[in-house]
């Protein structure tokens, strides 16, 4: 794994800063993001209130008022920041608890996934070659970002990584699974978007009553399973 010697930090208005850990998207940086989330876990930081993980960084939120004392002359972001220097300095590379395996159903195409054959006519593939490659395949949840319970996976096959739509819908209906480039995702509640949608899952994404809120988190592995139209309206039911 890549080695932390060198952190970028940066402000993120006047209550949180920025670790910036690369610059691509990757298995390699999201396991850095992860490794970086742990150590700060592990070893709080005085003052600490959130560690939000992205694709390739870390925003820490902290309330500037518990910030550690250190230089008392230093502004809190200062000492905030020095602080998390501090606690990311000496760690090496730990070891990351098993990812969950999650497992989603999905009924893909018809009323439930109406841009299942425009995706597979951009790539010469009919629509079962879509839903095979797309259930096939183990994605990685890196980042929830956009609406709560919003997950980014990688892991698409390139076969079907296809442009979101020149026009966005206004309303995707909840559980829409869709491809958006090189990603694939779940719409957690109704919203406007332009992925490209191939599926729908009878599974709540987001769940304000649920601990946790959200069915998935940074760092879980993903299978996508084919499912019935029939199948789909039982598990909707129960």
């Amino acid at each position: 794994m890549r080695a932390v010697n060198k952190l970028r930090l940066s402000p993120l208005g006047d209550r949180a800063l920025l670790i910036h850990l690369g610059d691509t998207i990757d298995e390699e940086t999201h396991r850095l993001v992860r490794v970086v989330c742990a150590q700060l876990a592990d070893h709080a930081v005085e003052g600490t209130i959130e560690l939000v993980p992205a694709f390739a960084s870390v925003a820490v939120h902290y309330d500037p008022a518990r910030a550690p004392n250190g230089d008392g002359a230093a502004s809190p972001y200062r000492r905030f920041a020095t602080a998390v220097e501090a606690a990311l300095s000496d760690f090496v590379a730990i070891a990351l608890p098993t990812p969950r395996t999650v497992d989603i159903p999905v009924c893909y195409g018809g009323e439930y996934g109406p841009d299942l054959e425009e995706v597979g006519r951009q790539h010469g593939l009919t629509p079962d070659d879509v839903v095979r490659l797309h259930s096939g395949a183990t994605y990685r949840v890196y980042m929830l970002g956009f609406a709560p319970g919003f997950a980014y996976m990688g892991g698409l096959p390139e076969a079907i990584a296809t442009p979101r739509r020149p026009e966005p819908r206004t309303a995707v209906p909840a559980g829409s699974v869709g491809i958006g480039g090189r990603q694939t995702g779940v719409y957690p509640m109704t919203l406007p978007g332009g992925w490209q949608l191939i599926g729908r899952t009878p599974l709540h994404m987001f769940d304000a009553a649920r601990e946790p809120a959200t069915l998935l988190t940074a760092g879980d592995v993903v299978a996508f399973r084919a499912v019935s139209p029939s199948e789909y309206r039982e598990l909707t039911s129960a």
